[in-house]
């Protein structure tokens, strides 16, 4: 009998997944409910409770859609455009990139709005990039290169359309607070600053996006309509609860605990927390010698952009750290994957031990 492979203790300092709160990871080691059974309905309605608070919502269709978060941008699109419908999208990276493909695979008239990678969008451009859109859609963090963006500034330009939200990166790690800022849909991942391991896609839609949402979408099994009647707008006092599909329970027992060790902590000294592990790492590696990527102003905390220095090998760099130190960190992304390093502190990895830990790691490998 062929003996099971040894799994390495890495420490996840990419860009996600992070290394779990350890409340996420004993939660998958509850006993495995069935997902109509009474108990496991009670835990997915106090989960999509908590998620309405980490998303600043009143939201009753907040849920935890069973898949990544690459599956929430999908529902987001599909559930609001089809063919014809203008989507007007801002692009400063790759998953603003991956938002024009979604949607034009919906039969959507995208009006892309390019913007520099490492900058942040201009609200007032892409708000003015086509008079009567039916979306505007940005992300709030974009994790393939480090930049916050301002949506409650679009939120307030975003006219009669609905504002759709890639808030993967952000929630759980910085500020998000989707009823004021005008948030319509919202789609997130459980593995970043949640500190969950990934598989589940935090997702909103409010009453005004519901209403004027495809009616039957081209996907069935992203179909919100019918989502709702099992998680969301229903619960476990309601009689009407319908099966729609077998939801990962032992997942969503691990998101509950995730997020009740986040909520117990406060979510103004989480993002604090994330704010000083940022920091620490920022400033440790311009002390370095070493360049940001990202615009300042507007880096994140939770996910740092550094410029590869001149002469220096990115992926040697980064094989010796995972070999040597069991330490991961990202490559770039597009045209900058050999030249920019991604390290993300997020969720449990979000400390200031943690911070200094990648800098020795780097210091020691880089003075060599």
């Amino acid at each position: 009998m062929t003996s099971p492979t040894p799994t390495p203790d890495r420490r996840l300092f990419g860009p996600g997944p992070s290394n779990p709160y350890p409340e996420a990871v004993a939660g998958l080691n509850r006993p495995i409910l069935g997902h109509l059974d009474p108990d496991f309905l009670a835990i997915m309605d106090d989960t999509c409770a908590m998620l309405r608070t980490v998303w600043g919502t009143e939201n009753s269709r907040t849920l935890p859609l069973s898949a990544t978060g690459s599956a929430g941008m999908e529902a987001a699109f599909v559930n609001t455009v089809g063919p014809g419908d203008v989507a007007v999208i801002a692009v400063n990276g790759l998953f603003g990139e991956r938002m024009c493909d979604v949607a034009a695979r919906c039969g959507a008239d995208v009006v892309r709005v390019d913007h520099d990678w490492g900058q942040p969008i201009d609200p007032q451009r892409v708000a003015d990039a086509h008079p009567s859109p039916k979306v505007i859609a940005a992300v709030h963090a974009e994790t393939s290169t480090g930049v916050r963006s301002d949506i409650a500034a679009l939120g307030r330009l975003k006219g009669d359309a609905l504002l759709i939200t890639d808030a993967v990166t952000s929630i759980g790690g910085i500020e998000l607070a989707a009823d004021d800022w005008g948030i319509d849909v919202g789609y997130a991942g459980s593995q970043k600053c949640l500190g969950v391991p990934p598989g589940l896609a935090p997702f909103t839609i409010n009453d005004r996006a519901f209403a004027r949402r495809i009616e039957h979408p081209q996907s069935w099994y992203l179909d919100l309509g019918l989502l709702g009647g099992y998680v969301g707008e229903a619960s476990a006092r309601h009689a009407g609860r319908t099966y729609h599909h077998t939801a990962p329970t032992g997942m969503i027992a691990s998101l509950h605990d995730g997020l009740a060790r986040i909520l117990a902590e406060g979510l103004p000294a989480v993002w604090a927390r994330h704010a000083e592990a940022g920091h620490i790492l920022q400033d440790g590696l311009e002390k370095l010698g070493l360049e940001l990527f990202a615009a300042q102003g507007f880096r994140l905390p939770e996910l740092t952009t550094v410029k590869v220095p001149e002469g220096v090998d990115s992926a040697a760099v980064r094989s010796e750290l995972l070999t040597r130190y069991n330490i991961e960190i990202g490559a770039g992304a597009g045209a900058y994957a050999s030249t920019v390093w991604r390290i993300g502190l997020m969720g449990h990895n979000a400390r200031p031990d943690a911070a200094l830990l990648i800098l020795a790691a780097l210091a020691e490998i880089l003075g060599r």
